[in-house]
Parts: C-alpha cells; sequence; structure tokens
C-alpha cells in the first residue's frame, strides 16, 4: 500500500507527524510541508495535537489585522470551514497594497474635489459606465451583506477596483472616480477599518468614517440608455442592434430594418410575423 493510500484509508493528515519530524530535523518550512501534503496525502485541519495552529499576532505583524480579516472574510461561505494558507494571506495583501497604490496614483486627481449628484446625473460615455459599475456593486455589497456573503461581497469590490485600474487617462472623470473611491472605502471600512480610515483622511475628510452616512444606491446611475439585442431572421441571428431598454416594438423594428445586415435578409420582402421580447430579442419572419 502507498504511503498516501494508508494515510487517507486511517484517516491520517500528513501533518499529524510530518511537522513535528521537520521541526526535529530543523528543517520547519510551510512550502516544503506543502510539497509533501501535495504528493502523498491531505492537508491537516489546524489542531493544537497536529502542532499547526497559527499565531494570530505573529500574523497580524507580519500582514496587518485588515489582511487576516479579509482573508477569513474572503475565503469562502461562513458557515463552511476553509484551509488555512499562507497563499491565500498573500492574496488579501496584494489587494490591500493594490488598492493603495491606486488610491495615491489618482490622489491629486480627485483630493480637491467635492462630489455633486446633480453634475454626476449628467455624466456620459465611460465616466456614466463607471458610475453604474460602482452603484451596480454597492448594490450587490448590500444585498450579501444582509446575507452574510462576505466572500461574494468582497470579490465584487475586488472586480470594481480591477475596473477602476483599467481605466486609461483620458477616461478618468474626477468626480465620477471620486465617488467611486469613497463607495469602495465605505463598503471595505467594516472588513479593513485601519487602511480605509487612514485612505479617508488623506482625502481631505476632517472627521473619521464613522460620522459620516454610509452611501445609497442611485437608481439614476444603475438605468441603462441602450441595450444590445440579437435580430433573427427565419429563426437565425443575422445581426445585433442597439435599442433603448424601454423601446418599443415599432421602434426596434424600424431600428432592425435600418440595419444593413437585416436589410439584405429582408430586401423588400413581406415580414409575416414579428416577435420582439422587451429587451432581450427580436425575431422576424419572412
Amino acid at each position: 500500500m502507498k504511503i498516501g493510500e494508508f494515510l487517507k484509508e486511517n484517516f491520517i493528515s500528513v501533518g499529524d507527524n510530518v511537522k513535528f519530524l521537520l521541526e526535529k530535523l530543523d528543517l520547519s518550512n510551510d512550502d516544503l510541508l506543502r510539497i509533501i501534503e501535495s504528493r502523498i496525502g491531505e492537508p491537516a485541519k489546524m489542531s493544537k495535537s497536529k502542532a499547526n495552529t497559527v499565531d494570530p499576532e505573529e500574523t497580524i505583524q507580519r500582514y496587518g489585522a485588515d489582511t487576516v480579516r479579509l482573508y477569513i472574510l474572503f475565503a469562502g461561505p461562513v458557515e463552511k470551514d476553509f484551509e488555512w494558507t499562507e497563499e491565500g494571506l498573500r492574496g488579501a495583501y496584494r489587494f490591500l497594497n493594490r488598492l493603495w497604490e491606486l488610491f495615491h496614483k489618482n490622489l491629486d486627481l480627485i483630493k480637491d474635489v467635492r462630489v455633486s449628484k446633480e453634475e454626476l446625473s449628467k455624466v456620459q460615455g465611460k465616466a456614466r459606465e463607471v458610475r453604474r459599475k460602482t452603484h451596480q456593486t454597492l448594490q450587490k455589497y448590500l444585498k450579501d451583506m444582509e446575507e452574510f456573503s462576505f466572500n461574494t461581497a468582497i470579490a465584487a469590490i475586488m472586480q470594481l477596483v480591477g475596473e477602476l485600474s483599467d481605466l486609461k487617462e483620458e477616461e478618468k472623470n474626477p468626480m465620477v472616480l471620486r465617488e467611486a473611491f469613497e463607495i469602495v472605502l465605505f463598503m471595505l471600512y467594516p472588513i479593513t477599518p485601519h487602511v480605509c480610515e487612514e485612505l479617508w483622511q488623506k482625502l481631505g475628510n476632517e472627521k473619521p468614517m464613522v460620522f459620516y452616512p454610509f452611501p445609497e444606491v442611485d437608481p439614476e446611475a444603475l438605468r441603462t440608455e441602450a441595450i444590445e439585442i440579437p435580430v433573427q431572421v427565419n429563426g437565425k441571428v443575422r445581426s445585433h442592434i442597439t435599442v433603448h431598454p424601454e423601446a418599443s416594438q415599432e421602434e426596434v423594428l424600424d431600428v432592425a430594418l435600418k440595419d444593413p445586415k437585416i436589410s439584405s435578409y429582408v430586401q423588400g420582402k413581406p415580414i409575416k410575423k414579428v416577435f420582439y421580447v422587451k429587451g432581450k430579442l427580436l425575431s422576424l419572419v419572412i
């Protein structure tokens, strides 16, 4: 019987004994232990009897309390166990560093900007897309937090930060970017308060974050001005058109018939039937 099969059959993890052996041989190394575990057995569950517990003080000194909280809440659903890994901690640490660097990269652009809801409602193009994404993330965050789905709430924040970091200089609207950063800080505040409070102060706010109201989702920001839908001719998709989400069947049909691809298929032939599923599909039978 192979070592791995014996361990599995007897419900013994590598960490039960190997970690003690490595320490006695003065070879204690997390990377080495993970290699051994991956080859001959499953990782050990954290336990005092297995000498594989993590000292919270040491971990906090290395990565900071914010990183530890972020990692624990992002690791998985709260009702399930998760495997504690150094790689996971480093991932949380990298994210906070990425946020820190992105914030300071744009600080000069947003520091003296004052957010006006009236002005924000008028933005168009890429700025409007960024604002929609920001409020969609806030909406998801509020729902997930109510359901204690902390990991998915954090994932949404990370995705938003990723999109903000991908913005080109000419795509950056100072007011929209400031609003986005403020919302990111508020969403992360219950999880990583130390980092968020320091960045909040750098924005020029005189009082701590707890003295300011939590941001609300702006329905106007969520509103979509145009959507893309497929157009079928005799059951096959022949093109895609852009229309207003509230456009009527007649308006959508008019846009479709002006599309060169659709008009080439119709070519003056009578349209026998028109099926329109609002915001999703236009189907023509000729």
